[in-house]
């Protein structure tokens, strides 16, 4: 099997894990254009999701109109604007009449704020947002967190940001050992100056404790070290985390929106994005993901509702 065969087939195993289980009953919030409807569609037909269509019914059925689909086979649940769907959406899954929520054509913000709104979808830990990514220059999946929520997190931010990805981490790799850490910052010391490095300092010391669980944490750590053995063993780091990194934890969304996206449009990696800290998955597909990033999107949601037993209860 060559590299990039192999590379793939660890992506394929989330859509062939999601094809073993239960449809997974999602509200799609609001999918008002060709879009964000197509995208659902297509993971109907890709058999991850049963789609409740959760907005102005007339707009639904003109962007259906448009897109030449019909809606006849999917449960359309009418509101009257956007705000109105995101409430009602998160409503849903807190009584666990769905297992998921996806995003349709609404801000982001509006989506998370109804979640964040609904007591019972929230968990003790805030909201992040994780890239699982795959490339042929990198040995294994990678996590780059968080990249499409925290603008600039604090340490309590970060700490639960990197619990969040450990937890990822687990139920993908089965729990077969910790998730290996690196707390991405500009260089690999401690400097007064430069607060991101403090709080990668007192992150390691937070694992070192216990308080965060299922992970080894190391920073701060450069890209170069972070990602590279040999680029470590120049810089004299001995660590088990650099170089064989699982989750890079970057500084502030900025630096994780360009560090994913960088991956993607110009090394070519396999991604799939959902949001964490909730009760139940949320999938956020970009208007530029290809259907692939959507689908294996939808399909990391499945095995995430799957492993919280959201699928059954749906």
């Amino acid at each position: 099997m060559t590299e990039s065969e192999r590379r793939f087939s660890i992506a394929q195993s989330a859509l062939d894990a999601a094809a073993e289980l239960p449809l997974m009953r999602t509200a799609v919030v609001h999918p008002v254009n060709r879009e964000s409807l197509d995208a659902a569609i297509e993971a109907a037909e890709a058999n991850l999701i049963q789609p409740v269509l959760v907005g102005p019914r007339a707009r639904i059925e003109a962007a259906a109109k448009e897109a030449g689909e019909d809606l006849a086979r999917f449960e359309v649940v009418d509101t009257e604007h956007s705000h109105e769907a995101a409430e009602v959406a998160a409503a849903m899954a807190a009584a666990g009449e769905v297992a998921a929520l996806m995003k349709g054509s609404l801000h982001t913000s509006e989506l998370l704020e109804a979640v964040l709104g609904e007591k019972r979808l929230r968990t003790e830990r805030r909201m992040s947002h994780a890239y699982v990514l795959e490339l042929d220059a990198y040995p294994k999946p990678l996590i780059v967190t968080d990249s499409g929520m925290n603008v600039a997190p604090d340490l309590a931010t970060k700490a639960d940001i990197a619990q969040n990805a450990a937890d990822l981490f687990a139920l993908l790799s089965g729990g077969v050992r910790p998730a290996k850490i690196a707390v991405l910052a500009a260089v690999e010391t401690v400097k007064p100056e430069m607060p991101v490095t403090i709080d990668a300092a007192a992150l390691c010391k937070m694992a070192d404790r216990g308080q965060l669980q299922g992970c080894l944490v190391d920073g701060p750590l450069a890209f170069d070290n972070a990602i590279s053995r040999e680029a470590a063993r120049i810089k004299g780091i001995v660590s088990e985390v650099a170089g064989d990194p699982d989750i890079l934890l970057v500084p502030d969304v900025e630096a994780g929106n360009m560090l994913a996206k960088q991956m993607t449009f110009l090394s070519g990696a396999e991604a799939a994005a959902t949001v964490l800290g909730a009760r139940c998955p949320i999938i956020l597909p970009s208007r530029s993901d290809t259907l692939r990033t959507r689908l294996l999107s939808c399909a990391l949601a499945v095995n995430v509702a799957a492993a919280r037993g959201r699928l059954a209860a749906s």
